[in-house]
Protein backbone atom coordinates (compact mmCIF):
# COMPACT_ATOMS: atom_id res chain seq x y z
CA UNK A 1 0.00 0.00 0.00
CA UNK A 2 2.83 2.43 0.73
CA UNK A 3 4.16 1.95 -2.80
CA UNK A 4 0.76 2.84 -4.25
CA UNK A 5 0.47 5.90 -2.02
CA UNK A 6 3.94 6.96 -3.11
CA UNK A 7 3.05 6.70 -6.82
CA UNK A 8 -0.14 8.71 -6.31
CA UNK A 9 1.65 11.37 -4.27
CA UNK A 10 4.37 11.73 -6.92
CA UNK A 11 1.68 12.15 -9.60
CA UNK A 12 -0.28 14.60 -7.47
CA UNK A 13 2.80 16.64 -6.59
CA UNK A 14 3.75 16.90 -10.26
CA UNK A 15 0.26 18.16 -11.12
CA UNK A 16 0.56 20.70 -8.31
CA UNK A 17 3.91 21.91 -9.74
CA UNK A 18 2.31 22.24 -13.19
CA UNK A 19 -0.63 24.16 -11.70
CA UNK A 20 1.74 26.63 -10.09
CA UNK A 21 4.16 27.01 -13.00
CA UNK A 22 2.23 26.35 -16.24
CA UNK A 23 -1.37 27.54 -15.77
CA UNK A 24 -0.69 30.52 -18.04
CA UNK A 25 0.64 28.30 -20.83
CA UNK A 26 -2.32 25.93 -20.48
CA UNK A 27 -4.73 28.86 -20.76
CA UNK A 28 -2.83 30.14 -23.83
CA UNK A 29 -3.15 26.68 -25.41
CA UNK A 30 -6.89 26.54 -24.67
CA UNK A 31 -7.38 30.06 -26.06
CA UNK A 32 -5.37 29.17 -29.17
CA UNK A 33 -7.55 26.11 -29.84
CA UNK A 34 -10.75 28.06 -29.12
CA UNK A 35 -9.62 30.85 -31.45
CA UNK A 36 -9.02 28.40 -34.28
CA UNK A 37 -12.38 26.73 -33.77
CA UNK A 38 -14.21 30.08 -33.49
CA UNK A 39 -12.78 31.14 -36.85
CA UNK A 40 -13.86 27.96 -38.65
CA UNK A 41 -10.67 25.97 -38.15
CA UNK A 42 -10.14 22.57 -36.60
CA UNK A 43 -7.83 20.87 -34.12
CA UNK A 44 -5.32 18.27 -35.31
CA UNK A 45 -3.40 16.12 -32.80
CA UNK A 46 -0.37 13.84 -33.15
CA UNK A 47 1.95 11.75 -31.01
CA UNK A 48 3.41 8.26 -30.70
CA UNK A 49 2.53 5.35 -28.41
CA UNK A 50 0.76 6.51 -25.26
CA UNK A 51 0.79 10.04 -26.66
CA UNK A 52 -1.08 8.73 -29.73
CA UNK A 53 -3.72 7.35 -27.38
CA UNK A 54 -3.94 10.75 -25.68
CA UNK A 55 -4.49 12.38 -29.08
CA UNK A 56 -7.37 10.03 -29.80
CA UNK A 57 -8.81 10.59 -26.32
CA UNK A 58 -8.76 14.39 -26.65
CA UNK A 59 -10.23 14.32 -30.18
CA UNK A 60 -13.01 12.01 -29.00
CA UNK A 61 -13.90 14.36 -26.12
CA UNK A 62 -14.37 17.21 -28.60
CA UNK A 63 -16.10 15.36 -31.43
CA UNK A 64 -18.41 13.67 -28.92
CA UNK A 65 -18.93 15.65 -25.78
CA UNK A 66 -16.87 16.49 -22.76
CA UNK A 67 -19.44 17.59 -20.18
CA UNK A 68 -22.17 19.34 -22.17
CA UNK A 69 -24.57 18.29 -24.87
CA UNK A 70 -23.63 20.38 -27.92
CA UNK A 71 -22.69 20.27 -31.58
CA UNK A 72 -19.59 18.30 -32.51
CA UNK A 73 -16.27 20.17 -32.44
CA UNK A 74 -13.92 19.41 -35.37
CA UNK A 75 -10.92 17.57 -33.93
CA UNK A 76 -8.89 14.87 -35.64
CA UNK A 77 -6.18 12.59 -34.27
CA UNK A 78 -3.61 11.96 -37.02
CA UNK A 79 -2.80 8.66 -35.30
CA UNK A 80 -5.83 6.59 -36.25
CA UNK A 81 -5.76 5.80 -39.98
CA UNK A 82 -3.72 2.59 -40.13
CA UNK A 83 -3.71 2.49 -43.95
CA UNK A 84 -2.35 6.03 -44.21
CA UNK A 85 0.17 5.53 -41.39
CA UNK A 86 1.54 2.30 -42.80
CA UNK A 87 1.60 3.54 -46.40
CA UNK A 88 3.46 6.69 -45.42
CA UNK A 89 5.83 4.78 -43.14
CA UNK A 90 6.55 2.25 -45.88
CA UNK A 91 6.77 4.61 -48.84
CA UNK A 92 8.34 7.71 -47.27
CA UNK A 93 9.64 6.66 -43.84
CA UNK A 94 8.25 6.82 -40.31
CA UNK A 95 9.42 10.41 -39.88
CA UNK A 96 6.79 11.55 -42.44
CA UNK A 97 3.66 9.91 -41.01
CA UNK A 98 2.38 13.16 -39.51
CA UNK A 99 3.92 15.78 -41.81
CA UNK A 100 2.23 14.31 -44.90
CA UNK A 101 -1.11 14.43 -43.10
CA UNK A 102 -0.46 18.01 -41.98
CA UNK A 103 0.30 18.85 -45.61
CA UNK A 104 -3.00 17.26 -46.65
CA UNK A 105 -5.29 18.63 -43.93
CA UNK A 106 -3.86 21.69 -42.16
CA UNK A 107 -4.84 25.26 -42.98
CA UNK A 108 -3.80 28.58 -41.43
CA UNK A 109 -7.07 28.56 -39.44
CA UNK A 110 -6.16 25.35 -37.60
CA UNK A 111 -4.44 24.52 -34.33
CA UNK A 112 -2.16 21.52 -34.05
CA UNK A 113 -1.18 19.80 -30.82
CA UNK A 114 1.97 17.68 -30.85
CA UNK A 115 2.56 15.41 -27.87
CA UNK A 116 5.97 13.98 -27.00
CA UNK A 117 7.10 13.00 -23.51
CA UNK A 118 10.75 13.40 -24.56
CA UNK A 119 10.21 16.42 -26.78
CA UNK A 120 12.37 14.71 -29.40
CA UNK A 121 9.91 12.71 -31.53
CA UNK A 122 11.23 13.39 -35.03
CA UNK A 123 7.94 12.73 -36.79
CA UNK A 124 6.09 15.16 -34.51
CA UNK A 125 8.79 17.84 -34.87
CA UNK A 126 8.79 17.49 -38.66
CA UNK A 127 5.02 17.96 -38.77
CA UNK A 128 5.11 20.96 -36.40
CA UNK A 129 7.74 22.65 -38.58
CA UNK A 130 5.51 22.20 -41.62
CA UNK A 131 2.44 23.38 -39.70
CA UNK A 132 4.25 26.61 -38.82
CA UNK A 133 5.12 27.15 -42.50
CA UNK A 134 1.46 26.65 -43.40
CA UNK A 135 0.51 29.20 -40.74
CA UNK A 136 -1.35 26.90 -38.36
CA UNK A 137 -1.00 27.54 -34.63
CA UNK A 138 1.23 24.96 -32.94
CA UNK A 139 1.02 23.69 -29.38
CA UNK A 140 3.39 21.23 -27.74
CA UNK A 141 2.81 18.96 -24.77
CA UNK A 142 6.32 17.88 -23.73
CA UNK A 143 8.29 16.50 -20.81
CA UNK A 144 11.87 16.60 -19.61
CA UNK A 145 13.38 19.89 -20.86
CA UNK A 146 11.10 20.11 -23.92
CA UNK A 147 13.74 18.66 -26.23
CA UNK A 148 13.96 20.00 -29.78
CA UNK A 149 10.19 20.25 -30.01
CA UNK A 150 10.08 23.37 -27.81
CA UNK A 151 11.68 25.27 -30.69
CA UNK A 152 8.81 24.52 -33.09
CA UNK A 153 5.70 25.43 -31.10
CA UNK A 154 3.87 28.69 -30.56
CA UNK A 155 2.72 27.51 -27.12
CA UNK A 156 4.87 25.06 -25.20
CA UNK A 157 3.78 23.14 -22.11
CA UNK A 158 6.80 21.35 -20.65
CA UNK A 159 5.99 19.01 -17.75
CA UNK A 160 9.05 19.17 -15.45
CA UNK A 161 9.73 15.43 -15.14
CA UNK A 162 11.66 12.65 -16.85
CA UNK A 163 9.23 9.93 -15.73
CA UNK A 164 7.23 9.00 -18.86
CA UNK A 165 4.22 7.63 -16.99
CA UNK A 166 3.90 10.70 -14.78
CA UNK A 167 4.34 13.03 -17.79
CA UNK A 168 1.55 11.20 -19.63
CA UNK A 169 -0.75 11.50 -16.60
CA UNK A 170 -0.24 15.25 -16.60
CA UNK A 171 -0.63 15.50 -20.39
CA UNK A 172 -4.08 13.92 -20.34
CA UNK A 173 -5.09 16.14 -17.42
CA UNK A 174 -4.01 19.18 -19.45
CA UNK A 175 -5.94 17.80 -22.44
CA UNK A 176 -9.07 17.52 -20.29
CA UNK A 177 -8.64 21.07 -19.02
CA UNK A 178 -8.33 22.38 -22.57
CA UNK A 179 -11.43 20.42 -23.62
CA UNK A 180 -13.43 21.86 -20.74
CA UNK A 181 -12.37 25.46 -21.40
CA UNK A 182 -12.96 25.14 -25.15
CA UNK A 183 -16.37 23.57 -24.64
CA UNK A 184 -17.48 26.19 -22.10
CA UNK A 185 -16.21 29.12 -24.17
CA UNK A 186 -17.67 27.94 -27.48
CA UNK A 187 -21.06 27.33 -25.86
CA UNK A 188 -20.89 30.79 -24.27
CA UNK A 189 -20.03 32.34 -27.67
CA UNK A 190 -22.91 30.40 -29.31
CA UNK A 191 -20.41 28.80 -31.70
CA UNK A 192 -21.62 25.26 -30.95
Amino acid sequence: MERIKSFLKISGNLKYQVAEALSGEILMAANTVRGSLSSGGKLLLMGNGGSAADCQHIAAELVGRFKKERKAIPALALTVDSSTLTALGNDYGFETIFSRQVEAFATPKDSIIGISTSGNSKNVISALRLAQKIGAKTIGFMGNDGGEMKNFVDVGIIVPSNDTARIQEVHITIGHIICEIVEQDLIHENKI
